[in-house]
């Protein structure tokens, strides 16, 4: 740990009203080991996740807050009754004599306990000039641990539905407001175009999400990304799997049939951009199977929380079927999925 940032963790404590002898005098991490839900105090892209583990002698932790892949936090630690998580980055700031400094801003996160299974805290994010802070609220639900991976039998599964018909788009809408559609149907694609014009202002174009709401299923489609090109297909609206062109890379939980910066693929599957791909994914409770071109790169494994940009952090309740649609350009074929229906 860098001295720098366990100087600031600890700047933070202070700043939080509590004591350096509170230091000495720590409670013990235990009401905060494990995961948790968050649900953060923003109009939309209010889904975030923590996981608090004590190992080695330390505590450590991961987040995901809003959009973007699960981050380590740089230091955690425990203060009386509060929980301090301190992230930061490098930025290069250009100094009156035109040489370069390099600082390292911290932002942190003051987490108590509001019952057993229930956390709240407030996050405080500085601003680039150093002056003021911008806070933030959330609270935060304790997820259960995963249990026993079940095994699904072909009599558990319902009758097929067509989410696309090839003619038109009125199974879908758009997952926000104010947004513009990139997509349309097109010869029984399901197309999304998102043009941005050299020299004007950006377009924020939309995701596009299923009108109806799903639990448990079986999700099979065809996708056609071109070169340089990505989307995602979020599961109830909160686990993306990767859309994008990433053959030929190196293994990675941001390739092709990953689960967005959570399970990387257990082997490459993808095909070169520009050409049809085959998806079949299976969602049961909090367990994923995913096979890309006839390949199984992710095997019954559990989903420890959401992924970024998820519409909420409950991961518990039906939800749609969302597909990305403000990164790039990209095609969708023959969607079906297959409800779960029994035990």
């Amino acid at each position: 740990m860098k001295s720098r940032n366990l100087i600031a963790a600890i700047l933070m404590v202070i700043l939080g009203g509590l004591s350096l002898q509170s230091l000495a005098q720590a409670e013990s991490a235990e009401p905060f080991l494990g995961m948790w839900a968050l649900t953060l105090d923003y109009e939309n892209n209010s889904a975030g996740w923590i996981e608090l583990r004590q190992e080695n002698g330390y505590l450590d932790a991961h987040m995901l807050w809003r959009w973007g892949s699960v981050e380590p936090v740089e230091f955690a630690m425990v203060a009386g009754n509060v929980l301090m998580l301190v992230r930061g980055n490098d930025i290069s700031r250009k100094k009156a004599d035109g040489s370069k400094r390099t600082l390292h801003p911290v932002y942190w996160f003051e987490i108590s306990k509001a019952s057993d299974d229930r956390i709240e805290g407030q996050a405080n994010f500085p601003n680039k000039d150093g002056i003021g802070v911008q806070t933030v609220s959330f609270s935060g639900k304790r997820i259960s641990p995963e249990g026993v991976a079940p095994k699904l039998k072909k009599s558990m599964f319902g009758d097929p539905q067509e989410l696309f018909n090839g003619k038109d788009l009125d199974n879908w809408e758009l997952a926000d407001e104010g947004v513009v559609s990139g997509w349309k149907a097109v010869d029984g694609v399901m197309v999304n175009n998102p043009v941005q014009k050299t020299g004007e202002a950006h377009i924020q174009y939309g995701n596009l999400r299923t009108r109806d709401t799903f639990e448990d299923f079986n999700l099979k489609l065809e996708v056609n990304v071109p070169k340089g090109s990505n989307s995602g297909v979020y599961l109830r609206g909160i686990y993306e799997i990767q859309v994008m062109d990433s053959y030929g890379k190196e293994l990675d939980s941001h390739n092709m049939g990953a689960l967005y910066s959570r399970i990387t693929p257990s082997e490459a599957a993808e095909k070169p951009a520009g050409e049809w791909q085959k998806m079949d994914i299976t969602l049961y409770k909090r367990y994923l199977t995913v096979k890309l071109n006839g390949k199984t790169i992710i095997d019954n494994q559990a989903v420890k929380g959401v992924t970024g940009g998820a519409l909420t952090s409950d991961q518990f309740s039906p939800g749609p079927i969302l597909l990305q649609g403000d990164h790039g350009k990209v095609s969708y074929r023959n969607i079906v999925l297959t409800p779960i229906v029994g035990d």
